[in-house]
């Protein structure tokens, strides 16, 4: 899994699929009705931008895990939202709008983040003399191919075609799961050797990040004084992130399938805690609540 054209060109290109998914959830009027009153995009991405990672460092420290887990766990940790997490937020009865905003927003700021937390991990991990560096120009021009690119091709179709778009959403959706799965298993293959031990490793550290970005989500939105629906929004952003990315970034662009095991845990550990997240915001959110607050429309995001 460390090299060759699946991982170095079909992966790129597949998160490229992906990222058209995201685009075709969006019209102007999302971003309309989210600017109007934007402390949950606010709140929601500061959270993503800069308490994800800084969780990943404490729980990194705080569980002494070694460099190759530490970095990776802060690479999944400043990832965002991933493209899966507007229908969670959607079975929860959380606010979808603010749900596709933030991750369109967060995933752009991603853009220059990344690099710089990656490279800081690295060299708080590995100390001065290491010779893993993830080059910044390349990084930000790559990830805004994938990302800026993509999106504004999904947000054109939508206008163009909104009813080819309304079926390529649930296609998309279907196609990132199996991208993700397919690297999972890729991953634990390459590495079977020693994946329990990496395993042990990692699966608190992710499993604690995930947890960590939900709790922060909930408690964050609700001491500002937002309401249920936009808090589920915002914990589900936190906890449901682009495991593909994270992917890309360790297996691409650092050549480290060791760093990418956090990032394929995390994919792995945020769907069933996603599920429960989902069985709580159904019992505290009624239908009532729902209409009240104005749903957005029913969509199935990729």
């Amino acid at each position: 899994m460390e090299s060759g054209p699946l991982i170095s060109i079909g992966l790129p290109i597949s998160l490229f699929i992906i990222m058209i998914g995201i685009g075709l959830t969006l019209t102007a009027r999302d971003f309309h009705q989210i600017t109007v009153k934007p402390t949950g995009l606010i709140i929601g991405t500061l959270a993503q931008i800069v308490l994800m990672p800084a969780a990943a460092f404490a729980l990194a420290w705080g569980l002494s895990l070694s460099p190759a887990m530490a970095v990776g766990l802060v690479i999944i940790a400043a990832c965002p939202g991933g493209t899966t997490s507007n229908l969670f937020t959607l079975l929860a009865r959380g606010n979808v709008a603010l749900s596709i905003v933030l991750t369109v927003t967060a995933s752009l700021i991603t853009i220059m983040t990344l690099p710089v937390f990656t490279n800081y991990a690295l060299k708080l991990y590995y100390g001065t003399q290491q010779s893993i560096v993830l080059p910044f120009g390349k990084t930000v021009l790559m990830l805004s191919v994938i990302v800026l690119l993509p999106v504004a091709i999904g947000m054109a179709l939508r206008a163009v075609k909104p009813k080819l778009a309304s079926r390529a959403e649930g296609v998309v959706s279907i196609f990132g799961g199996i991208v993700l799965a397919a690297l999972v298993i890729g991953i634990v293959y390459g590495i079977r050797d020693r994946f329990l031990e990496l395993l042990i490793q990692a699966g608190p550290a992710a499993i604690a990040l995930n947890l960590l970005g939900i709790a922060v989500g909930l408690l964050t939105t609700r001491m500002v004084g937002l309401g249920k629906r936009e808090a589920l929004a915002v914990a589900t952003e936190l906890g449901i992130k682009n495991g593909t990315l994270g992917l890309m970034v360790t297996l691409t662009l650092l050549h480290s399938s060791e760093m990418s095991v956090p990032s394929a845990v995390y994919g792995v550990v945020m769907f069933p805690i996603g599920f429960l997240l989902v069985t709580y915001g159904r019992r505290v959110v009624g239908k009532n609540e729902e209409v009240q607050e104005g749903a957005a429309p029913v969509r199935q995001a990729g």
